[in-house]
């Protein structure tokens, strides 16, 4: 089961969708008492950095996510948004963010768009893994995944850096840190290459 944290942000139904595809059980849950009990958790998320990390930290669910995911290693995927709250902080607000995995999301900047790169970056590109990780165990090599954002993470540390993509400039599309994974893409839109990543997150232990 993998338990879809709903905290009003985020492509719940498309990810439901896609799990149920691979015959994956999921719910979209708000409860807290349910998510203090899950086995896998999903942090989706579209929007604003700041308004994410206030309704995360007034509902409460910050405190359980921390319980959840330092103390007991439970497996969380946060997906687009849901990828850069695990980090310490974003250049497009002012809240820290969990600070699970070392590292900032960053805004684009101007040279991207002087080469005639359109911000956001909206639509398919290659990801390249830098570090073998379960959660992109059997990808094929040249797997392609769907973007729509403004912000791209840099971790600090190298051995959280599992696949980079580039426009204009490089940046992390998968982040690992133990039982902690983000992807910049959406699996739920990207084809095969998205449902083989949601399988494997799904049979993580």
């Amino acid at each position: 089961m993998v338990t879809i944290v709903n905290y009003g942000m985020g492509n719940l139904g498309s990810v439901r969708n896609m799990f149920k595809y691979i015959s994956t059980e999921s719910e979209i849950t708000d409860d807290l008492d349910k998510i203090s009990q899950a086995t896998k958790l999903l942090l989706p998320g579209v929007g604003t950095f700041d308004a994410a990390m206030q309704r995360i930290n007034r509902s409460g669910l910050k405190k359980v996510l921390d319980k959840k995911v330092i103390k007991e290693k439970t497996p969380i995927l946060g997906i687009c948004l849901g990828m850069q709250l695990l980090t310490d902080e974003s250049e497009e607000g002012k809240l820290k963010g969990l600070g699970w995995i070392p590292g900032k999301a960053l805004k684009f900047k101007n040279n991207i768009e002087e080469e005639k790169f359109r911000i956001p970056h909206m639509g398919w590109n290659l990801a390249e893994e830098v570090n073998a990780s379960p959660l992109t165990t059997s990808l094929p090599e040249e797997s392609r995944f769907y973007f729509v954002h403004s912000y791209h993470v840099m971790v600090q540390k190298e051995s959280n850096r599992i696949m980079q993509t580039k426009y204009g400039v490089p940046f992390d599309s998968v982040i690992a840190r133990d039982n902690i994974y983000g992807t910049q893409f959406h699996p739920e839109k990207s084809h095969k290459f998205g449902m083989k990543l949601l399988k494997n997150f799904a049979e993580l232990c």
